[in-house]
C-alpha cells in the first residue's frame, strides 16, 4: 500500500511499513497525522476513479481533469485536522468520503441555524452545542455560522425583482427591546404578483413606526430592486402607507382592503345591534357583479340608513370609491385582489411563529426570525400552482 506524505508535499507518498514505523516510534501521537495521510489518499483516489485517469495519465476515458486541492480544517474524535480536499475541473466533484464524516457537522450548523433564528445568544448556543454534541464550539464559531446564515437572509430580501401586475403591503407589530425598553413595533411585509400569475415575498423590514418617512423608506428600498409592471397596490387604510404610495408610485391605482372596510364600517354606527347588519350592507356592495350595480346599491344604503345611522352614511360616502378601483380589473382577478387576505394568511403564519420568541433582544432577530419564515413561504408558494390564472386574448 502507497500512501502520501504528511508532509507538504502532496505529490509524495510513504509505504505502510513507514506507517507502522510511525505507530511504532511516535506511538498514538502518530494517530492523526495518520489519519490525515489516509484521508486525503482515499479522497486522492476518489477524484481519479470520478476522473476516469490518473494524475498525467493519457486516456480516452478521461472526463475531467485535477484541479490541485483546497484546504478544509473538520473536528475529529481525536482532534482537529486540515485535510487537503482534491478539487477537479470539468466535472462536479465532492469526495464522499468525506461527504460521509461531515453529515453530522451540517446537521449541527442547522441545529446552531435554528437557534439563532430563535433568538438564542451565540453564548448559549456554545453552551448548547457542548453538552449535546460534546463538541467545544465557541462562540466566535456560532458567530461565524450565524454571519452565514444572515448572509443567506439578507440575499434574500435584496434580491433583483422583476415585473409584477398585483402587489399587497401591511404591517405586523412585533415587542421588540429597543433603546433598553420593550417597544411593539411595526415589521413591514410585501408580497406580490408575478406575470405569470405566481406570488413572491417581495421585502421585508423592521421600522420604528408607520409613519410616512418610514414607509416610503420601505417602497423605496423594493422599487430600487427593479419592481415594475405594477398595475394595482391592495392594502388596508394606514394613512403613513396612502401618502408613501402616492410619492412612491404616484401613477399606480390604489385598492383599499374591501374586508377591512366592512369591519371600519361597523365603527360608525349608533348602536351595537346594528354592527353586524351595516358590515354586512357593506359587503353587499363589494359583493356587486358590475361597478354600475355597486353603485345602486350605494344608493339603496344611503337611502336606508340616511336617518338611522347618519355617521356611517357619512363615512360610507367618504370612503367607498377607495374601495371600488377593482371594478376596472378583469372579473376572474377581483376575488384575489380585492382584499389583502392573501397577506393576512402570510402575518398569521408569522405570528405563530413569532410567539414562541415572545420578545426579541432587538431588532435585528425579529428581522431574522420574520425573514425566515418569509422564505419558508415564497419557497413553498414557487412549487404551487399559478395563484391568479391569466387568460390570452
Amino acid at each position: 500500500m502507497v500512501l502520501p506524505s504528511t508532509t507538504d508535499n502532496k505529490n509524495q507518498s510513504i509505504t505502510s511499513d513507514e506507517i507502522l514505523e510511525l505507530l511504532i516510534s511516535q506511538g498514538p501521537s502518530a494517530i492523526l497525522p495518520l489519519f490525515k495521510t489516509l484521508m486525503n489518499e482515499a479522497m486522492k483516489i476518489e477524484r481519479n476513479q470520478a476522473i476516469g485517469a490518473t494524475s498525467y495519465e493519457r486516456t480516452d476515458s478521461r472526463v475531467g481533469y485535477a484541479n490541485g486541492y483546497k484546504d478544509k480544517t473538520i473536528n475529529t474524535g481525536i482532534g482537529k485536522i486540515t485535510l487537503d480536499i482534491p478539487q477537479a475541473r470539468g466535472l462536479s466533484f465532492f469526495p464522499q468520503s468525506l461527504e460521509k464524516g461531515m453529515r453530522s457537522e451540517r446537521a449541527l450548523k442547522l441545529a446552531i441555524a435554528e437557534m439563532y433564528v430563535k433568538g438564542v445568544s451565540t453564548r448559549k448556543v456554545s453552551d448548547i452545542t457542548e453538552k449535546l454534541c460534546g463538541l467545544d464550539i465557541s462562540s466566535t464559531q456560532v458567530s461565524n455560522l450565524s454571519k452565514l446564515l444572515d448572509d443567506d437572509l439578507e440575499a434574500f430580501r435584496q434580491r433583483p425583482l422583476g415585473q409584477f401586475m398585483y402587489i399587497q403591503f401591511d404591517a405586523i407589530y412585533e415587542k421588540i427591546r429597543n433603546t433598553g425598553t420593550v417597544k411593539s413595533l411595526p415589521v413591514f411585509v410585501a408580497i406580490g404578483v408575478t406575470m405569470f400569475g405566481r406570488r413572491e415575498v417581495l421585502g421585508v423590514s423592521t421600522s420604528l413606526s408607520e409613519a410616512e418617512v418610514h414607509w416610503r423608506s420601505f417602497l423605496l428600498s423594493i422599487h430600487k430592486r427593479g419592481l415594475s409592471g405594477i398595475k394595482l397596490i391592495t392594502s388596508d387604510d394606514h394613512p403613513g402607507l396612502k401618502k408613501a404610495i402616492k410619492s412612491v408610485f404616484p401613477s399606480v391605482p390604489w385598492q383599499r382592503c374591501q374586508f377591512h372596510m366592512a369591519q371600519n364600517a361597523q365603527s360608525y354606527v349608533p348602536k351595537k345591534t346594528m354592527r353586524l347588519e351595516i358590515g354586512q350592507a357593506v359587503r353587499n356592495i363589494f359583493s356587486s357583479p358590475t361597478l354600475q350595480d355597486a353603485r345602486d346599491y350605494i344608493e339603496k344604503v344611503n337611502n336606508k340608513y340616511l336617518e338611522t345611522a347618519p355617521e356611517f352614511v357619512k363615512w360610507l360616502n367618504e370612503n367607498i370609491e377607495e374601495g371600488l378601483v377593482v371594478y376596472s380589473f378583469p372579473k376572474e382577478h377581483r376575488i384575489k385582489i380585492r382584499t389583502s387576505n392573501c397577506l393576512e394568511r402570510v402575518n398569521k403564519e408569522i405570528r405563530r411563529r413569532t410567539r414562541v420568541a415572545g420578545l426579541f433582544p432587538n431588532k435585528e432577530s425579529c428581522l431574522r426570525l420574520v425573514t425566515a419564515v418569509l422564505q419558508e413561504i415564497h419557497e413553498g408558494w414557487s412549487v404551487e400552482s399559478p395563484y391568479i390564472k391569466f387568460i390570452e386574448d
